[in-house]
């Protein structure tokens, strides 16, 4: 048992409150009780992506909130945006800290719904490998063009052009090279221990 987890500190929910489910992913060594700057951008592309695999991605995020219940912390479509807008490449971006209970989340409800999308998630990587092997173009291959076309809109329309980390991103190729890479961590995400092992790499040069 984590004797540390086992102290509540004040302000913090009491143990009743936090979803059993969150306490598989371990508590990072960070300073404040706020998610670093990294982690708020990995966990807001990475459900970028999902929702340029699902025609319906944040209703399906809502869903396996009420599923994994979860509801209690990503409440509403409102909520679910307040969250992710505390990524700072956001045109809407929010001046508020992520906690890591919502981080913890977040991170739950993505690798969950990566894990039933697994199949059409190794299809596509498997198709992008084929395409750079033949030297054909990515838009020749229908679905895998349809992804990444549906995830540069998404890219496009959600984040501030202006800010110098998305300028560098500011080209097809980059964008759908940061499109590969993110289903490349969702498979990630499906494997053993996988979503722990994700949720760990958001840390990695923050924790003390």
């Amino acid at each position: 048992m984590n004797v540390s987890a086992s102290i509540t500190p004040i302000n913090s929910p009491t143990p009743q409150s936090v979803p059993m489910i969150l306490d598989s992913l371990p508590e990072p060594a960070v300073e404040g009780q706020g998610c670093p700057r990294r982690a708020r951008l990995q966990i807001d592309l990475i459900l970028l992506a999902i929702e340029a695999l699902e025609l319906n991605g944040s209703s399906a995020i809502l869903t396996f909130a009420e599923e994994l219940d979860l509801r209690g912390i990503v409440k509403n479509r409102v909520n679910l945006w307040r969250m992710r807008s505390t990524n700072p490449m956001r045109r809407a971006h929010i001046r508020r800290p992520l906690s890591i209970m919502e981080a913890k989340a977040l991170v739950v409800i993505a690798s969950y719904i990566a894990r039933r999308l697994t199949v059409v998630i190794r299809q596509l990587l498997v198709i992008h490998q084929q395409m750079v092997e033949k030297q054909l173009p990515l838009e020749q291959n229908l679905r895998l063009s349809n992804y990444l076309e549906r995830f540069k809109i998404h890219f496009k329309s959600r984040m501030n052009l202006r800010r110098s980390g998305v300028l560098a991103l500011h080209t097809e190729e980059k964008l759908d090279e940061l499109a590969i890479n993110l289903l490349g961590q969702l498979l990630f995400c499906t494997g053993t221990a996988g979503m722990q092992r994700f949720w760990i790499s958001l840390f990695d040069g923050e924790v003390e």
